[in-house]
């Protein structure tokens, strides 16, 4: 008797209605991000674009039958043609190889401001937020003098001290490109702290240490991946500025900011000179843009569904 009503009470359902009723199959949050990305057509526009600007810079200028400082007079200013796609300088240098090598300079930098990032602003801001009180009190006015200081002065300092060059450049970044990052870090550790996932690992005897980098700093992950990307093209255009400037990376080196400022004097005659470099800087810079709106809205999880 018993055996008969649960049989009637709990059939199993037929095949037609679970496929009527189908559900998607579960998937991770990370998962998630990647589709909700890959949809965003701006954003694989700007990963593509990217993709394309590493392969150039690090096989274009090996694979070149030019150097970038290789000098021809005989083919001075000479205008774009099929043998040299963005013509030549002043001193006969192709323009095209030089834009090449230029993006590995830039490139370089923007990366480097990330690793910077990561390392540094990261750690730091974590340790601040988590830690609280006066020692969180004490970090956040070194961040704040480090942060009130404008980046020519410390480039003008180093000048002084190391010399014009990339590697002023990258001391640069070091000490000052970390602080907007451990800002965020810090607040979003400080939110994150208090709830209950961080009370239940403090219960289970875990160290402030694996508090902080096995549970804290991978939740944070979203904020601190979307700064990343667009502290890639502050870094960019910061070394592009420098160099224009005469204060970055010496001539003959080809960075895109010395190729603009080699470019400048003769403007109003030969204006490609000009237009390819800072092409290049712009669609970089628009590129990272796009890819970091689009994680920005991917890892947002109020938009997952």
């Amino acid at each position: 008797m018993n055996e008969l009503t649960f049989e009637k009470d709990f059939s199993p359902l037929s095949r037609d209605i679970l496929i009527l009723n189908d559900t998607r199959p579960s998937k991770s949050y990370w998962q998630d991000v990647k589709e909700r990305l890959m949809r965003d057509p701006l954003a694989v526009f700007g990963l593509t674009v990217i993709i394309l600007i590493i392969f150039a810079a690090v096989f274009g200028p090996m694979i070149s039958k030019y150097s970038y400082d290789e000098q021809d007079y005989m083919l001075s200013n000479e205008w774009p043609s099929l043998e040299h796609l963005f013509g030549n300088d002043l001193f006969g240098r192709d323009i095209f190889v030089r834009v090449l090598y230029g993006a590995r300079i830039s490139l370089a930098v923007g990366f480097l401001a990330s690793i910077i990032n990561l390392f540094i602003g990261v750690i730091y801001g974590g340790i601040s937020g988590f830690a609280g009180g006066k020692l969180d009190n004490f970090m956040m006015r070194v961040v704040d003098v480090i942060y009130s200081v404008p980046t020519m002065i410390y480039v003008i300092l180093l000048m002084v001290v190391v010399g014009p060059g990339l590697k002023s450049i990258f001391i640069t970044l070091g000490i000052a490109y970390w602080a907007p990052m451990a800002r965020i870090v810090r607040a979003e550790v400080m939110r994150l702290k208090n709830e209950e996932f961080i009370l239940a690992a403090r219960v289970l005897g875990a160290s402030p240490s694996r508090i902080l980098l096995r549970h804290l700093i991978p939740n944070a992950m979203g904020p601190i991946l979307v700064t990343l990307t667009f502290s890639i093209p502050n870094a960019i255009f910061t070394e592009a500025f420098l160099s224009f400037v005469g204060l970055g990376v010496s001539a003959p080196m080809a960075s895109w900011g010395v190729l603009c400022n080699d470019a400048v004097a003769s403007l109003a005659i030969y204006p490609y000179q000009l237009f390819f470099p800072a092409a290049a800087i712009s669609i970089t810079i628009m590129a990272f843009n796009f890819l970091g709106d689009g994680l920005r809205d991917a890892l947002d999880p109020k938009l997952r569904k």
